[in-house]
């Protein structure tokens, strides 16, 4: 529904009206020295907001808007070979970006890194009819409960042949990233929105358990997340914002990134 609570600050849309943003509250989050602030979708339509699709890679569709709300990611529409799968959410949706996302082809499934970019993932949902696939170690977040929401468990879970999501704990206990086997014209692609941040180094990444409050990952995770990855064959890593992206050599990025923050940071 177009007038649910949406907030400002991480772009959450709620079911219903409330004073707080439990996501903001958190220490990996924030709530603005001004106060905890509520929009809108429908408020959102009628300003000065426009959606952005835009070509962020071989087979890779970004969606987001101008100017930037919110956290100000952009989602990307994955063009696999199995269907259309749309990784991570922008909160802004309107006409004529479902439109041009239908002319694409439309989606089969949602899938979403971790709770901050959870946004208006049900809206999605409900115009494409399809399901929404999170983690459900990160059921707590959920600000909208819907049945479109389909909760997965474990380390992986594949979506189908080409598509596989992996579960790595970083950011938050839910943190996914996901695997196409067949992008980067078949040398293989990490969607990571920044559970593996892409840094402006693109020699490396970065592992955060909070990116605005400087807060670094244990390293018992990151270890585990790099061991995780290393089965995994991907030459680019797209991050969660307009051209982040490493381009090449990615599963040897993420595996001296890791090594290096393990000198850096000790247990």
């Amino acid at each position: 529904m177009s007038t649910l609570p949406v907030c400002r600050t991480c772009g959450t849309q709620y079911a219903a009206p409330r004073p707080d943003c439990p996501i903001c509250e958190d220490e990996r989050q924030y709530v603005p020295p001004t106060g905890q602030a509520w929009t809108d979708l429908a408020t959102l339509r009628a300003g000065e907001h426009r959606g952005v699709v835009r070509e962020q890679g071989p087979g890779l569709i970004g969606i987001g808007c101008e100017p930037r709300f919110a956290i100000g990611q952009r989602a990307l529409l994955v063009r696999a070979e199995s269907g259309n799968l749309l990784w991570d959410c922008a909160a802004y949706l309107d006409d004529e970006l479902v439109e041009q996302v239908r002319a694409l082809g439309g989606i089969t499934g949602i899938a979403i890194s971790h709770p901050h970019y959870y946004t208006t993932m049900v809206e999605w949902a409900h115009t494409f009819d399809v399901p929404i696939h999170l983690h459900e170690n990160d059921q707590q977040w959920i600000g909208r409960p819907d049945p479109a929401v389909e909760l997965w468990s474990g380390t992986t879970k594949r979506l189908a042949d080409d598509l596989t999501l992996v579960n790595l704990g970083v950011h938050f206990a839910g943190g996914t990233v996901l695997h196409w086997r067949d992008g980067a014209n078949g040398a293989g692609t990490l969607l990571s929105g920044d559970i593996v941040q892409v840094i402006p180094d693109r020699e490396f990444v970065g592992f955060m358990y909070s990116y605005p409050n400087l807060i670094p990952e244990r390293p018992s995770v990151v270890r585990r997340a790099a061991d995780m990855l290393s089965e995994y064959r991907f030459e680019t890593i797209h991050g969660a914002w307009w051209e982040s992206e490493v381009p090449r050599d990615g599963h040897e990025v993420v595996q001296r990134s890791a090594k290096r923050y393990l000198e850096h940071v000790r247990d």
